[in-house]
């Protein structure tokens, strides 16, 4: 129990060579301790070893149990492991005799749906999923909509998604985002009328990082912090720094009726970037920079962060709603598949 907490602590820290040294000293492996191995790979963006570590609990005499099908599959999806992924939702039944739940049809339908394949996703809701679909199902697709701007089929699925659940903001903020990208402004401002009227608020971005054992939070455009007339002018010399090295902002869909030198400050000043800049500041070089973002990381920080890593030579570490991403040298584990 102790060692598969630390591999949980490590995993959730994104200290992966921490946590697979503590599973590989440990003397005794339950499925419950692999599993927190798995999920730990999965998360930190490394598909191919989790799938290594899976097989090599199979070998080892265990059966994967319900839980840790759903850490193998995350895996897949954030990896773009769509075949390996197939081979083993068949395997639950056919091979384990584990009855696919929710959770794992969530995982398969990310997983297609990651990888563009949106009509083989949809087709699996309506062939595969018993029943009417979850809400979670739902929403997993009209995020794939949304990365591959399938306007049509995502309209589909959001309107289904409010009908289900009509007080959920998120599903109307993933819907007004698919109308801007498509350029349907007038069904943007629909959209956003519709959650003024219903009193829905969209979920407020924020980071935090902790330094010398206390713990800051970073919000768009954060003007609380002491120092932070310091801190926007290190970052704006810091984004110049990435702009020579080739970065260039990318413009989210909720800004497309912004001017471009509006949506370049509201980008700038995202919590993440704030929170990063704040902590190269306040630590010596050769530090990693950790910081935990409650939403999902936007395209343009994603880009942005490769560049300060490169142009920092620093560790860059984030955690956001869904999975970690370790930057350095200008790359990201994800290999830009997220």
């Amino acid at each position: 129990m102790l060692g598969t907490s630390l591999v949980n602590m490590y995993s959730r820290c994104g200290n992966m060579t921490k946590a697979g040294e503590v599973f590989d000293s440990m003397k005794e492996r339950n499925e419950i301790a692999w599993t927190a191995m798995i999920s730990g790979y999965g998360m930190n963006g490394y598909g191919c070893l989790a799938i290594e570590l899976f097989h090599e609990m199979i070998d080892s005499g265990l059966f994967p149990n319900s839980v840790t099908f759903v850490a193998v599959l995350t895996a897949c999806a954030h990896s773009g492991l769509v075949n390996e992924g197939r081979r083993l939702f068949a395997s639950m039944r056919e091979q384990f005799h584990v009855v696919p739940g929710v959770e794992h049809h969530v995982c398969v339908v990310d997983m297609l749906g990651r990888a563009g394949l949106l009509d083989e996703a949809y087709k699996f809701i309506k062939e595969a999923v018993p029943k009417e679909p979850a809400p979670a199902i739902l929403t997993a697709m009209l995020g794939a909509c949304k990365m591959h701007k399938n306007f049509d089929l995502g309209v589909e699925v959001a309107e289904h998604l409010i009908q289900v659940e009509p007080e959920n903001p998120s599903h109307y903020v993933l819907l007004s985002n698919l109308c801007a990208l498509a350029g349907k402004m007038n069904r943007v401002e629909t959209v956003r009328d519709i959650m003024i009227r219903k009193c829905l608020k969209k979920q407020v971005g924020y980071s935090t990082i902790e330094i010398g054992h206390r713990t800051y939070l970073f919000s768009m455009g954060d003007t609380s912090h002491p120092e932070t007339n310091v801190i926007y002018r290190y970052l704006d010399e810091l984004m110049g720094q990435c702009r020579e090295a080739g970065y260039a902002t990318m413009a989210e869909s909720v800004m497309h009726e912004l001017e471009e030198e509006e949506r370049e400050y509201a980008l700038r000043y995202h919590s993440e970037k704030l929170a990063i800049a704040f902590g190269l500041l306040k630590t010596k070089n050769g530090t990693a920079i950790r910081i935990v973002k409650n939403l999902r990381m936007c395209e343009d920080c994603h880009s942005a962060i490769k560049y300060i890593s490169l142009v920092t030579h620093r560790e860059i570490i984030v955690r956001d709603k869904l999975r970690f991403h370790h930057f350095d040298n200008g790359k990201c584990s994800c290999l830009d598949y997220w």
